[in-house]
């Protein structure tokens, strides 16, 4: 995609940002962006639904543009399509229904006593998050189909795995790769453990979004495992995390915070005495998403009263994407794509975690072979429940929605099956409109 190499195509790059009025996040990665020299001369178009969130992160980004000295164009757009037009790059950063919805994930299941602390992946709050997204990624598809066909789509939007594989099978985009920070951010967190500099660290890590497991983890070929081990036996604080329990009985460190790690497995949040030990915060992603809007408002305050922003990088994966491809410049990061042979012993149209090579040819996946038998088997769990939420959008059938929170590994934990399906039902009714109308069934008991 180098503008060089491909004299034919239009002369300025263009980047559309769906759900750009998530302004601190769009800040963070048009920081990484304009950090680029290559990549300062762009069109930045920005698309929301809500006028002034819209309206903040287009100053925001003039804002940032400005600073950085970059000599990009930034536009805003109420329609999706007018974004979306002749763009190379699409960053998807929606979240459908916001704080209000994400209070409904966590609010009913509790009335019914589970217990959850970020809800966004698996477990009832990751399958309602996706059954409220699957309609709107289905029209995301369609628009770039005919207006920006060639795009890239980088995916931030949770459930990261299920909305992967929807996109592939509903809208039948092939240039999708999804993005999270949980790898860097764990070997950041490992490397300063140990006391080795992240740059002297080698390492790779496979599995599936926020559970995949670090393979390998060495400084100038030495296994740094039995450091970590020491580690961990001399302090009885980092005993005390959800991800360093599940490491010692494993044999692989997690890739992902204690507190989602703890709502993949069924041993940690049913019981009182766990989530004491481990210092669960259950329902801590309500927090989070208070301070996003605090975050926000003072965004908003700033801008309206003339003073700076601060302007840092987030050293996100998406803008190192875009540099890749239209410079040429090769780089690895980990991205969300379909398995088809990549982790042998996971299904196929499963959606893992993987390193990639990027280029100008692209994102190209590497093949990891087989993971360690007991990580396969916690994954396929995981991929187990993400199916029968795609399928149940796919098939239009309400009961697989029942399905999915009944393999659950935490859901079942908690609850007897009666209640599960009693919760689906109290969680559709909350949703109402939001959900595709073949979901919408109240299937009772």
């Amino acid at each position: 995609m180098s503008r060089t190499s491909h004299p034919h195509r239009k002369n300025r790059l263009k980047i559309a940002f769906i759900g750009a009025g998530s302004v601190v996040f769009t800040q963070g990665l048009l920081a990484d962006l304009f950090a680029f020299p290559e990549l300062g001369d762009v069109l930045i178009a920005l698309h929301d639904i809500d006028p002034e969130r819209l309206a903040t992160a287009q100053a925001a980004a003039a804002y940032i543009a400005r600073h950085q000295g970059a000599h990009a164009s930034v536009t805003a757009h109420a329609d999706r399509r007018a974004a979306l037009a002749d763009a190379d790059f699409v960053i998807n950063i929606v979240q459908i229904g916001m704080g209000e919805a994400t209070r409904t994930d966590f609010e009913v299941p509790a009335r019914f006593g589970l217990r959850q602390t970020i809800g966004d992946t698996l477990g009832i709050g990751g399958i309602f998050r996706a059954l409220r997204t699957f309609p709107f990624l289905k029209e995301l598809g369609a628009d770039m189909a005919q207006v920006c066909p060639d795009a890239w789509l980088l995916n931030y939007t949770n459930p990261m795995a299920m909305n992967v594989q929807y996109l592939g099978a509903a809208t039948g985009l092939t240039k999708v790769v999804g993005l999270c920070h949980s790898v860097y951010w764990t070997m950041q967190d490992l490397a300063k453990l140990v006391n080795v500099p992240y740059e002297e660290i080698t390492y790779r890590a496979a599995g599936v979004n926020h559970q995949a497991w670090v393979l390998r983890f060495e400084h100038e070929g030495r296994d740094l495992y039995p450091v970590l081990d020491e580690l961990i036996a001399s302090d009885e604080q980092l005993r005390r995390r959800v991800r360093v329990d599940m490491y010692r009985r494993l044999g692989h460190y997690p890739t992902e915070t204690s507190e989602h790690s703890s709502e993949y497995v069924p041993w940690y949040l049913h019981h009182d005495g766990e989530v004491e030990r481990l210092r669960l915060p259950v329902g801590a992603y309500l927090g989070i998403v208070e301070d996003n809007v605090a975050q926000y408002l003072r965004t908003k305050d700033a801008l309206a009263a003339g003073e700076p922003l601060a302007v840092e990088g987030t050293l996100e994966y998406a803008p190192q994407i875009i540099h890749s491809v239209v410079t040429g410049t090769p780089r690895t990061v980990y991205g969300n794509v379909p398995n088809r042979g990549l982790i042998d012993n996971l299904p196929a149209h499963g959606v893992v975690e993987v390193p990639c090579l990027v280029d100008a040819s692209g994102v190209q996946p590497t093949r990891i072979g087989e993971l360690p038998p007991q990580l396969a088997a916690l994954n396929r769990t995981y991929l187990s429940a993400n199916d029968l939420v795609v399928r149940a959008a796919l098939e239009d059938e309400p009961r697989h929605i029942r399905h999915a929170a009944m393999t659950d590994p935490a859901t079942a934990a908690a609850l007897p099956v009666e209640r599960i399906w009693q919760l689906c039902d109290a969680m559709v009714r909350a949703h109402g409109e939001r959900l595709q109308p073949g979901l919408r069934a109240l299937l009772g008991d």
